[in-house]
């Protein structure tokens, strides 16, 4: 089967269609045929090397698809069921593992196109408004990347807790889908101040939460949007690592408070996931959550997905398509 692998870290050239092995799955794993696989900025930062990983590789933690085959141990699923995972083994493939533990079958009113576009990004956003820091009805958000992936799931989960949402994009066009999302106000910060922005929103209170996928072009002006005692999330890094800091600053912007959450610990248990999963599957099959898939792209394109994805150039998911 074709496969995208790195055998070195480094720009998008990296990226090659290698011819390797059906996997076997192992005890606890299931194979699935893939049949839409998530493309996500930690898949960009495993080919660059920010985040480490044993070379050869193949990239993906994302994807939907089909049970060819399930490995020893696993009764709850079986061969010809629709499911999906964010902790696949290789979702750049014509076919992946994934462990059954972190694996979700797909109901009825679920795509694999949509099921591919909405585990990694909504759960990310489903425990970032729900678990990280729990909106409530009138709290106030900043949403950095609103007509993201996660910024436009997030900002519509932010709208059904309850709360009032400010969304930062750079173009007109992200503006626009930002509101289709539910944003109260839009900031287009290439030509906007976004903390004067947050000032005006807030009438110079400052927001209760920042959820930042930016990093280090945004770190400090994110501290300068909060409220004394606000929470800032930092959950990427987009344009880089945030650099070193030193805690006594949280202090002198109003007693502030830092984390950097990661999905992995939101979905520690096979309950916790199906949770989150259930929730989300709920609100799109009720009209109340809708996923927007921005492109899609054949495996062997995997490097113009990697492209378009780093230049900003994407709105939604991005997708590939084995």
């Amino acid at each position: 089967m074709l496969a995208i692998r790195i055998h070195e870290t480094g720009g998008v050239d990296t990226l090659r269609v290698d011819t390797v092995a059906v996997p076997a799955p192992g005890a606890g794993e299931v194979r699935l045929r893939v049949e839409a696989a998530g493309v996500n900025f930690i898949d960009t930062y495993q080919r660059s090397g920010l985040y480490a990983v044993p070379l050869p590789h193949t990239l993906g933690l994302e994807a939907a698809g089909i049970v060819t085959a399930v490995g020893a141990g696993v009764a709850e699923f079986s061969v010809g069921d629709r499911v999906a995972s964010a902790r696949v083994v290789g979702a750049y493939a014509g076919e992946a593992l994934a462990p059954a533990a972190h694996t979700v079958k797909l109901p009825a009113g679920i795509t694999t196109l949509t099921a591919g576009a909405l585990m990694l990004q909504g759960m990310t956003a489903h425990y970032l408004a729900g678990a990280t820091f729990p909106l409530q009805t009138g709290d106030t958000a900043l949403v950095h990347a609103g007509a993201g992936g996660v910024g436009l799931l997030l900002t519509q989960i932010a709208k059904l807790r309850g709360a009032r949402v400010l969304a930062t994009v750079g173009t007109e066009e992200k503006a626009v889908l930002a509101r289709e999302a539910g944003a109260d106000a839009v900031c287009i910060y290439t030509r906007e101040n976004f903390v004067e922005a947050v000032r005006a929103f807030t009438a110079g209170r400052g927001v209760d939460v920042a959820y930042d996928a930016i990093g280090k072009d945004t770190f400090d002006g994110t501290l300068a949007s909060l409220r004394p005692r606000g929470m800032f999330v930092s959950y990427g890094n987009s344009s880089g690592p945030v650099a070193p800091f030193a805690p006594l600053v949280l202090a002198q912007k109003g007693s502030l408070f830092f984390t950097r959450p990661t999905l992995a610990h939101y979905t520690l248990t096979t309950a916790e996931l199906q949770a989150r999963t259930g929730e989300l599957f709920g609100w799109v099959e009720s009209g109340a959550l809708k996923v927007r898939i921005g492109a899609t792209y054949p495996l062997a394109q995997a490097a113009e997905a990697h492209r378009a994805l780093e230049g900003r150039q994407t709105t939604g998911k991005v997708l590939l398509v084995p």
